[in-house]
């Protein structure tokens, strides 16, 4: 029987280390690389596939060739792929073909798990089918293509022992083709995913309106998950975890990682899928039961996304380089990469069962999981957003002599015992009725731990068809 220790000291390093990836994100190549992107005149879907110098086509080859050359920078440590498909249906009126710009810096221990950070390389005018006009997409979405290859720049020269894959999409102004085919080809590669980072509109600080605001940026996420089945709805409704889906837990560990950072932007949740009436690229992971978020700019500029180049009334149109902030790109930039170089350093979240049913104690059981050393136990009333910091326990297997604890600061008072067999984990909390509060978990490794998986159905970080419908 293994040995448990309970700690209750906070031994976490800062994220504003010295020497972190983050502090290597250059505002003057993510500029460079979004005047380059705008210099192909337009990267609309139905653009021209062969032109080496216009078009959709010459915008996916050089970003596959621009991850060759990071690769060649880092001993070949990025595998680039174009995973390819053709497509018609809504906004696309005759067969096109459809590929996306991916590399892969794969893991050194658990490379079948997997982070993503992506972008739409495409772009788009007013008219989403005219594929002939000058379509900049400056920051609709070069910011984000440009963000996913600097992240790409700086974490290649690092080992990870989760896989980190960097991805350009293309047909997402069409109707999300890209980022169904990025999906799709992730999951035929078998991968466990354990976030997905959309990066869309990323790189302007003030909007239409004239308010600005360069401090914040936001982070959208789901509630009650796209691939729940019905009788695990049901168990929603009676037992909890509206809030609580894989990509809420996600959004809530990307704001306290911003806010570990001194100087970075702050998270603003947004607890919807994507912007009101719109959509991103993160949906199709969503529909396939992957964790993801959209982060966006904290105030969106109209006039400069979706538009035809012109002066209407004295206002100027069009996603051009000149209405970008890139000082303000380079912050998401940064955010980006301190979030991925921590969930490559990571375990997978747990898959936490909370039963609490006709008793006064509570038992939190989760199976150990791969990589992981210790795990944070959390918990917060059921009317509450966030997780308490004053009710949370570290558990550390390996007895006091091997243990690795990271922080507690739930006063125990004895009500509290640990055991744990060869299969699984359980902390039982005496006195505490289940029926008031909303439980997780979250698997660490050193000072870095993973987002919390809730105790709840669906709370786990894996497809529900994975799981079966009785899980958690």
């Amino acid at each position: 029987m293994r040995k448990f220790l309970i700690v209750t000291t906070f031994l976490a390093a800062p994220l504003a280390a010295q020497d972190h990836p983050a502090d290597k994100v250059s505002a003057e190549r993510l500029q460079a690389d979004v005047e380059k992107l705008v210099s192909f005149g337009t990267r609309h879907t139905l653009s021209e596939q062969n032109n080496p110098e216009r078009g959709i086509g010459a915008a996916v080859d050089w970003g596959a060739e621009t991850f060759r050359e990071i690769s060649a920078e880092c001993d070949g440590c990025l595998e680039v792929v174009l995973p390819e498909t053709t497509v018609e249906g809504r906004r696309i009126p005759t067969p096109t073909r459809l590929r996306n710009a991916v590399a892969i810096q794969k893991g050194t221990e658990r490379p079948d798990e997997v982070v993503i950070v992506q972008g739409h390389i495409d772009s788009r005018v007013t008219d989403p089918l005219d594929w002939e006009s000058d379509a900049p997409g400056a920051n609709d979405d070069g910011s984000g293509t440009a963000l996913v290859i600097e992240a790409a720049r700086v974490l290649s020269e690092r080992r990870y022992p989760t896989t980190i894959i960097y991805a350009l999409l293309s047909g997402e102004e069409q109707g999300l083709y890209g980022g169904r085919l990025m999906a799709d080809w992730v999951e035929s590669q078998g991968y466990t995913v354990k976030a997905v980072l959309n990066n869309d509109v990323v790189g302007n600080s003030c909007g239409s309106d004239g308010f600005c605001d360069a401090d914040n940026v936001r982070v959208f996420s789901e509630g009650p998950r796209a691939d729940l089945t019905e009788s695990i709805r049901a168990a929603q409704r009676r037992e909890g975890g509206e809030n609580d889906s894989p990509s809420r837990n996600l959004s809530r560990w990307l704001d306290g990682t911003a806010d570990e950072t001194e100087g970075g932007l702050d998270v603003r949740q947004i607890w919807r899928v994507d912007r009101m009436g719109r959509g991103g690229d993160q949906i199709p992971f969503l529909e396939k039961g992957y964790p993801a978020v959209r982060i966006t700019v904290a105030v969106e500029d109209y006039e400069h996304q979706h538009q035809d180049l012109r002066v209407e009334d004295g206002t100027t149109y069009g996603d051009t380089v000149d209405e970008m902030d890139f000082d303000y790109l380079a912050k998401v930039t940064q955010l980006n990469v301190r979030a991925l170089d921590r969930l490559a350093r990571t375990p997978m979240p747990p898959a936490p069962v909370a039963r609490a049913a006709v008793q006064t104690f509570t038992e939190i059981e989760w199976a150990p999981v791969k990589g992981a050393d210790s795990y944070r136990v959390v918990m917060r009333r059921t009317d509450a957003p966030y997780w308490d910091p004053e009710q949370e326990v570290v558990v550390a297997q390996g007895g006091a002599e091997g243990a690795k604890p990271i922080a507690g600061s739930f006063d125990l008072d004895g009500n509290i015992r640990t055991m744990s067999d060869s299969q699984t984990n359980v902390v039982t909390f005496g006195g505490i009725r289940g029926d008031d509060w909303i439980f997780g978990v979250s698997a660490c490794s050193g000072d870095m731990c993973s987002p919390v998986a809730s105790a709840v159905p669906a709370g786990s970080f894996v497809p529900i068809a994975e799981e079966g419908d009785d899980t958690a």
